[in-house]
């Protein structure tokens, strides 16, 4: 049954701000804690941006074929199910970091970041225990930082009327910014050890009620099945029907995410605007981060500060211009704007680079 107000996905709406709030808390303070773990008493660290970049490269792979495969599945399980597995995998890098601890065993990394790493740091070296840490979340980030966004909007466009389906959408994405706002706020005002310590019990906190409130209401092996797919496949060769079991079996060979891309020439043109615009905003953001510690000696507090300016403006857009704006001009005229003011962006960023 289709809900017709946006304040019948309010659970849904607290857990996309819990979960969004745990994962925005931790980055004002990674670029000091890699700079402190790989290279000691420096400033400027060329090993952290190369695997930084390498990490946001295999993250970017692995969401590629991790996100579709949990659409999948949650096109036959249902969407509360499937956006159980990001909220709860974004738990474990934070987790690990949740314990204060008094004394390292390697006297190369500073107090700070022996509390922020916690155990994985405080049990040998620091840069081997670092790079623990980075697989452990480079392998749960290929499903949570991009899955709790993603298959929050499908829950949402499943399970609300379609006159109402652009403005849920732009609700979700808008709480979204709003956490990654107040995130960063707090990772301003906090410690670097309270930091981790939030990030897990937020993400906790979301799985919790998550599976308490939200509800299943479309979807799912106990419902009945989506009559309206956001989607609609016309591919011959996509179009054999599968059972519950051999979907299980085949879970969406990448064969099959290719004939899905081909079916649809939507699909096929959102996908390529969506990777250009993540290979040009990855590519930045990285990098810059790094610069500024290197040329201005910048620390968590200031990367905070930095961050809450852009994420005040995504807020206010997502939050209160796109729900108005939506109904009015259409989607195609929303995402053609938006590209503009990336490019914008990213023209001004290249000019006062070069500076």
């Amino acid at each position: 049954m289709k809900m017709d107000k946006l304040s019948d996905l309010k659970h849904l709406f607290v857990t996309v701000f819990l979960a969004n709030f745990a994962l925005n808390v931790i980055p004002p303070a990674i670029t000091d804690i890699t700079v402190g773990a790989l290279c000691p008493s420096q400033d400027e660290c060329s090993l952290a941006i190369y695997l930084s970049g390498f990490q946001q490269a295999i993250l970017g792979l692995g969401s590629m074929m991790m996100l579709p495969l949990l659409g999948h599945l949650s096109d036959i399980y249902g969407r509360k199910a499937l956006l159980t597995v990001p909220i709860a995998a974004s738990i474990i890098p934070s987790g690990k970091n949740c314990f204060p601890v008094t004394k390292s065993k390697n006297a190369q990394i500073g107090p700070q970041v022996t509390k922020s790493f916690a155990v994985i740091l405080a049990i040998g070296r620091s840069t081997n225990y670092f790079y623990v840490y980075y697989a452990v979340k480079t392998f749960t980030g290929m499903v949570s930082d991009s899955g709790i966004e993603c298959l929050s909007i499908a829950y949402a466009a499943a399970n609300i009327s379609e006159e109402k389906r652009v403005s849920a959408i732009g609700f979700v994405a808008g709480i979204g910014s709003a956490a990654s706002l107040l995130g960063t706020m707090a990772a301003r005002f906090l410690s670097t050890a309270q930091i981790f310590l939030i990030a897990a019990i937020s993400s906790m906190v979301a799985t919790i009620y998550m599976r308490i409130f939200v509800k299943e209401t479309s979807g799912s092996i106990d419902s009945e099945p989506l009559n309206q797919p956001i989607l609609i496949d016309n591919g011959e060769e996509c179009s054999q029907s599968k059972s519950v079991s051999q979907s299980f079996k085949e879970v969406l060979p990448l064969k099959d995410i290719f004939c899905l891309l081909k079916s649809s020439v939507t699909l096929s043109l959102a996908t390529v605007v969506a990777f250009l615009n993540g290979l040009g905003e990855g590519g930045q953001q990285t990098p810059y981060l790094y610069f500024l510690k290197a040329r201005l000696q910048y620390n968590k507090d200031n990367f905070a500060v930095l961050m809450l300016i852009g994420y005040t403006g995504a807020a206010i857009g997502q939050l209160f211009l796109m729900p108005r704006l939506a109904p009015i001009t259409g989607e195609e005229a929303i995402l053609s704007l938006s590209c503009i003011a990336g490019f914008i962006s990213m023209l001004i960023v290249s000019i006062a680079w070069a500076v």
